[in-house]
């Protein structure tokens, strides 16, 4: 399975613009030493994108357009062989991709890293931003009208582990208090250090499933370092917290069937310093999916 690299340049799931650069400005930059198929989508450039943050919904139907043509093409590139590497765009484009690994391979687990549970409903949220919603849609029955392009099962809540959060709101805490969801925190990481909390990650999103989908967001680190996000929230992982999360996700490659990095906003960013931390983390994922479809060559 080779990889291919698709840019999913929305930011309609948040009130603030610049996540739909990311993309772009990304598979300018892999172009260096990624030589594979890329492909691009962008959000029209004619759609008028909400920012009133009394709606606790907004853009959902740009939305809900947008992840219909990125997961129906993610499904048929799965079919053709294909390891889909999707970047982001904020983190609402990771509805298309996890509910297309999840359409795959119907029973997988993920590992969903960022500073913010991404478990929100319309009774929960407090800024309508639908990025908000990604995680809650994928692995839970509430926000099926966010779905409506996926017609088969969701990801297991007791299979699905987020890592990094900094801050939970109390309706989302009641939410996930009896969901089944794991849930490390930024003090659980300092308290049990960074490989042990993957490591469990790993343990219980693999665990007789058919594989687990990765989800980045680059708001998990901590905006001294990576300043180019959207919504970015004090006392993050450090850069090399982050590179040993993908070195995880390297050494258990064989089970990862499908990965996202998101929420990348150039408007935001600093001397480039978010731009080179995800080059840096998306080459990890690449050469580790060259790896593989070259070893399974030489095999065959």
């Amino acid at each position: 399975m080779k990889a291919i690299v698709i840019g999913a340049g929305s930011d309609l799931g948040v009130h603030i613009d610049g996540a739909k650069l990311g993309s772009v400005q990304l598979l300018n930059d892999l172009q260096s030493f990624y030589k594979g198929e890329t492909l691009s989508f962008q959000q029209p450039e004619d759609v008028i994108k909400s920012r009133n943050l009394s709606d606790r919904e907004k853009n959902k139907y740009e939305i809900e357009e947008f992840n219909t043509k990125l997961y129906n093409t993610i499904i048929l590139k799965s079919k053709e062989e294909f390891f889909p590497i999707v970047i982001g765009g904020d983190h609402s484009v990771s509805m298309a991709s996890a509910l297309a690994s999840v359409k795959n391979q119907p029973d997988i687990g993920t590992i969903w890293i960022s500073a913010h549970t991404n478990y929100c409903t319309r009774e929960t949220t407090t800024t309508g931003n639908i990025n908000e919603f990604s995680l809650m849609t994928v692995s839970n029955q509430k926000n099926s009208d966010f779905r409506h392009f996926h017609d088969g099962l969701i990801i297991q809540p007791s299979k699905t582990v987020i890592i990094g959060v900094r801050e939970i709101e109390k309706g989302t805490k009641d939410d996930l208090k009896y969901s089944g969801v794991t849930v490390f925190t930024m003090d659980d990481i300092k308290e049990k250090g960074i490989e042990e909390i993957i490591e469990q990650a790993f343990n219980i999103a693999s665990f007789k499933t058919q594989g687990v989908h990765i989800s980045f967001s680059l708001d998990v680190l901590d905006p001294e370092i990576a300043p180019g996000v959207s919504a970015p929230m004090d006392d993050g992982l450090t850069q090399e917290e982050a590179l040993k999360i993908h070195d995880a996700i390297v050494d258990n490659i064989e089970d990862v069937v499908g990965y996202d990095l998101v929420e990348f906003n150039p408007l935001k960013d600093e001397n480039r310093k978010t731009e080179q931390i995800a080059v840096n983390l998306l080459a990890k994922v690449i050469k580790a999916v060259e790896k593989k479809d070259k070893y399974k060559k030489i095999k065959a």
